[in-house]
């Protein structure tokens, strides 16, 4: 099969380590950031400057993209100089975000319609760590042949790869992910919030339930995290408010009965209007404790 050439778009924690290991890998790779300096490792390396993501989109067969939000999408393939106006277009967008399924089901019939291009839905699990360590779940969405091309590119940075079905299924899968998250964050820190007022060790805790049934990577990563009141991640609570919002939606649109969703969300809501922005998924913690137990 023909070398397939790559573009990405997005270069921050994730997109930037994700990016990195296409390059890594022998893929050759274009990228593009509103920031340029972002790119430098990434030039360093051997990729390719594109001036917008258009021109990415001219010399690319697919394009990958790793940006914030649905306002952010909706600029770099629909805005001025956007993928979309490229002629000719890549055959393949894969969109890396966690956005709304509904919008992605959107713009992918609207892309395919205006330039011919396939749009799969691609958000992933694993944070940074996984990111930097190649080893992401990319849960997708869209067309299978286009599917089947791009896997082998998103192998590079990750490990389990699942086509759940037409344009959107990926972003839903994403939502289904992120309200289990949620909720397993939320028990976790009234666990270890009442395992310290009772005269336990809440540090043990984590240790003691490894492998049993409630033990979980939450579990041995936010929980340390959380008993150790270490609020260094990079995203604040807002990300993770977005995804609880999609999910609360999508259970409205479809209607699909949330309550844990919605107590979850409230939750989330709470800490961001207490001032908890830092610390990311673990924010809700801050409503128990903001120092170590």
């Amino acid at each position: 099969m023909m070398e397939l050439k790559v573009g990405f778009i997005g270069l921050g924690t994730m997109g930037g380590a994700m990016c990195g290991h296409l390059i890594d890998g022998g893929v050759p790779t274009s990228v593009w950031a509103r920031k340029q300096e972002k790119a430098q490792v990434l030039l360093a390396s051997g990729a390719e400057w594109a001036a917008s993501p258009k021109a990415l989109a001219e010399i690319c067969d697919v394009v990958l993209l790793c940006v914030s939000d649905d306002d952010a999408v909706n600029e770099v393939v629909f805005g001025e100089d956007g993928i979309a106006a490229a002629e000719p277009c890549a055959r393949i967008l894969v969109d890396h975000s966690s956005i709304h399924p509904m919008r992605t089901r959107e713009w992918a019939s609207k892309l395919q319609s205006e330039c011919g291009t396939s749009w799969i839905d691609a958000p992933v699990s694993g944070g940074p760590g996984g990111a930097e360590r190649g080893d992401l779940i990319v849960m997708a969405g869209g067309d299978g042949e286009a599917f089947e091309i791009a896997k082998p590119l998103m192998s590079h940075y990750a490990t389990q790869i699942t086509l759940m079905g037409p344009a959107g299924s990926g972003q839903a899968t994403k939502a289904c992910n992120q309200l289990i998250i949620g909720a397993e964050i939320c028990a976790i820190a009234e666990a270890l919030n009442f395992a310290s007022n009772f005269g336990m060790d809440a540090h043990a805790l984590a240790d003691a339930l490894k492998g049993g049934w409630a033990d979980s990577p939450v579990l041995q990563d936010h929980g340390r995290r959380m008993v150790n009141a270490d609020y260094s991640d990079p995203a604040d609570a807002s990300m993770m408010m977005k995804d609880m919002s999609i999910a609360q939606d999508m259970g409205n649109r479809t209607n699909s009965n949330m309550p844990m969703t919605d107590l979850v969300t409230s939750l989330f809501q709470r800490a961001i209007e207490q001032g908890h922005m830092d610390g990311g998924q673990i924010a809700p913690m801050r409503l128990y404790s903001s120092e170590p137990l």
